[in-house]
């Protein structure tokens, strides 16, 4: 085989859930591109609807489904369809997720089971779904979007970090169970990636953004594009033995205690 085929996504269907902007749309361009088919969810039509007309600029005919992820029911269903439609999820792409800073003295209980149902439990449920399929169909990738939070901690984010710790080890875990049916599951964890969320915090002289810089080896944020290569290796026949894994792109911040903030 060309060691290019090796990260051919040609005839796969992937499911990118929230995939309707930022990072977890990039990631499905960048799988489009690779080949594969790409379905998108997210509970706002509207979203959905301006996402379409995104991807069909970059020439990608996407599907979409008006699903919420923590709804056990309402993800079977838009599984269901996919299968009857496009013939079954053979990527899996678990990128739905919230943050809520708040202090943990001060953060309702409410909010806590809500950031832990969207970044913990809907990915379970979401795997769980298209597990079933994979396993009848002989195999399948699932890739869960990790955190630096799957491994430090940070003031006013306990639920984030609970919830991306808790999908590290899921991640592991599930890798543990499926691997006999041939189906791969591994995280990536994005470094302090340029999005329209983080827009606001990195202005050159704001704390935050001098602190990103000085904590990362690479000396810049990363870009959603820095995602694209590794979301294609862990979709494709190239990491067929990796499972279990999560690759964090961070530019080298879990490597490094970083600058000091009188350090050049």
């Amino acid at each position: 085989m060309n060691s290019l085929e090796l990260f051919s996504l040609e005839g796969k269907v992937a499911l990118v859930t929230g995939g309707t902007h930022g990072i977890g749309m990039a990631i499905a361009k960048g799988l489009a591109g690779a080949g594969a088919r790409i379905v998108v969810n997210d509970l706002s039509p509207d979203k959905l609807e301006a996402a379409k007309r995104e991807y069909a600029q970059g020439g990608v005919d996407v599907a979409t489904y008006i699903c919420n992820v923590t709804d056990e029911a309402a993800v079977a269903g838009m599984v269901a369809d996919i299968e009857a439609q496009m013939g079954g999820v053979d990527i899996l792409v678990n990128n739905a997720g919230i943050i809520k800073r708040i202090p943990s003295l001060d953060l309702p209980l409410q909010d806590w089971k809500t950031v832990i149902d969207v970044d913990l439990t809907a990915p379970f449920i979401v795997s769980r779904a298209v597990a079933l399929g994979m396993k009848l169909r002989g195999g399948g990738k699932i890739i869960n979007m990790c955190s630096m939070m799957s491994e430090l901690g940070r003031d006013t984010v306990a639920s984030y970090a609970a919830a991306k710790g808790g999908l590290k080890m899921l991640t592991r875990n599930l890798a543990t169970e499926w691997a006999r049916y041939n189906i791969n599951v591994n995280g990536i964890g994005p470094g302090y990636i340029e999005t329209a969320q983080t827009g606001p915090i990195r202005e050159p002289g704001h704390p935050f953004n001098d602190f990103i810089i000085r904590r990362t080896p690479a000396m810049r944020w990363g870009r959603v594009e820095d995602l694209v290569g590794g979301a294609i290796y862990l979709a494709s026949s190239a990491s067929d033995f990796v499972n279990g894994h999560i690759l964090y792109i961070d530019g080298g911040i879990l490597a490094s205690l970083g600058k000091a903030a009188n350090e050049e």
